[in-house]
């Protein structure tokens, strides 16, 4: 749970138009509303789910307290008859969707939320902000932990982010393969494992650099990383060694030409016989610095900037769309907003993933009508159900949120990967490693 209402974390429209929609009864019609990525940003090849165990923890505290109505009665937003309705707003319905850590292509119908047009609608800008960010984050360090391969990815980018977003940057690049963050509200909050051991600050500190180093060995052990690029790399190697010994746990390098310092460092730490003392590489690094490193003796990396911000691509670019309503006799219909480059595809939607001998080979999505069950996975064999209940009659299931919902979608994320084909893996622009296939379901 939050410290705080979540309620006004939304804009403005959301609550004009129910207060419309109370005024001519159209506000407890039920309604589907799908939220889903039309395209993947910059070229990339698969998406990746984020956030979701996030939003539902503030759904949870999606209420309008004092406070939030007096802000809304001040500033004249709605009516006295919607703050009433307001006052006791709760979201009683069900959302269904992909897991968190799942892939994702164009159409994928990621989140589906169902209720009442009063009560779904104003959890679209909440809905949103949460899952644009992170799955944007999370997607950008999946790429960065294809590029690493088996080699440990540090995230370190909380000075190059809001506080806030910081902490749910950690979160999302922890799923999709990071190992550790240096963020500690990240580590509390979520359970993610923390690192880091001092900045170049520490070694302008002191008078030396070897009593810098000296300080740090003695508080922290010789299993520490000594950061050795503040004045001259190859005297800093020399000294880390003389002060900490042959059992030195790591180096830290965080400036010049990667590939070729990393090479004389190792060079040097050999032969001075810190055969076991690791490198570890930060300084603005992305996906392609990482990749670009891939036969340097390096050990591990620590990313900040590019992982925060989604490596240039900093938001999913998903939408929150009706496709289904109850119309005024109680019967269903399908929605869909036609606009040039803007449309969408009407009716409840259930989603798989065909396989073959394991790999995945397009995402299906069947399209109904109506508002029953559009196919189950007894109908599709060779193929994975990809969505999953996230919230019944209002209550969100526990096994998505907390620290084991990250851990379950951590699981789940390094189940997927091994699922997608070659060609999805790689790093240069290209269209979605899977087509995305509609069927019509009477």
């Amino acid at each position: 749970m939050t410290a705080g209402s979540t309620a006004l974390h939304t804009d403005r429209y959301e609550l004009t138009m129910l207060d419309a929609a109370l005024k001519d009864g159209t506000a407890h019609r039920r309604c589907v509303f799908e939220l889903f990525g039309r395209r993947l940003s910059a070229g990339r090849r698969f998406g990746v789910v984020a956030g979701t165990g996030r939003l539902l923890e503030l759904i949870e505290d999606f209420r309008f307290g004092e406070d939030e109505l007096r802000f809304l009665r001040d500033e004249r937003v709605v009516d006295a008859a919607t703050l009433t309705f307001l006052e006791g707003y709760r979201f009683t319905g069900s959302i269904s969707g992909y897991r968190e850590g799942e892939a994702y292509f164009p159409g994928s119908p990621i989140l589906t939320v169902e209720g009442t047009f009063a009560e779904a609608v104003v959890l679209e800008t909440l809905a949103l902000s949460v899952l644009n960010h992170d799955s944007a984050i999370a997607t950008a360090a999946a790429r960065m932990s294809i590029a690493a391969g088996e080699r440990p990815l540090a995230e370190m980018g909380s000075r190059r982010a809001g506080e806030e977003s910081a902490i749910a940057a950690a979160r999302a690049a922890y799923i999709t393969g990071f190992n550790a963050t240096s963020n500690l509200e990240a580590g509390r909050r979520w359970g993610l494992p923390t690192m880091g051991t001092a900045a170049h600050a520490w070694t302008l500190l002191h008078d030396t650099e070897e009593d810098a180093f000296r300080s740090q060995v003695d508080a922290l052990g010789t299993g520490t990383t000594l950061l050795i690029d503040t004045y001259d790399i190859q005297e800093g190697v020399a000294l880390a060694i003389r002060v900490a010994g042959t059992g030195l746990g790591g180096v830290r390098i965080d400036s010049g030409d990667l590939p070729t310092v990393a090479a004389q460092v190792r060079t040097q730490l050999d032969e001075l016989g810190a055969t076991g003392t690791k490198i570890t590489v930060t300084s603005d690094l992305d996906e392609y610095a990482i990749a670009a490193l891939a036969a340097s003796p390096v050990d591990s990396y620590g990313v900040g900037t590019s992982v925060v911000t989604g490596s240039g691509t900093p938001t999913a670019g998903m939408v929150y769309k009706l496709v289904a309503r109850e119309d005024s006799v109680g019967g269903w219909v399908p929605v869909a907003k036609a606009s040039l480059d803007k449309g969408s595809t009407g009716g409840r939607k259930a989603a798989f993933r065909t396989l073959e001998r394991g790999t995945a080979t397009s995402e299906l999505i069947a399209v109904s009508d109506g508002f029953e069950e559009v196919a189950t996975g007894a109908q599709h064999p060779d193929a994975r159900a990809l969505q999953v209940r996230l919230v019944a009659d209002g209550e969100p299931d526990a096994a998505f949120t907390g620290p084991s919902g990250v851990r379950a979608a951590r699981e789940h994320h390094a189940f997927v990967r091994e699922e997608l084909p070659v060609r999805a893996l790689a790093l240069s622009r290209s269209d979605p490693a899977l087509p995305t296939v509609y069927i019509d379901v009477a």
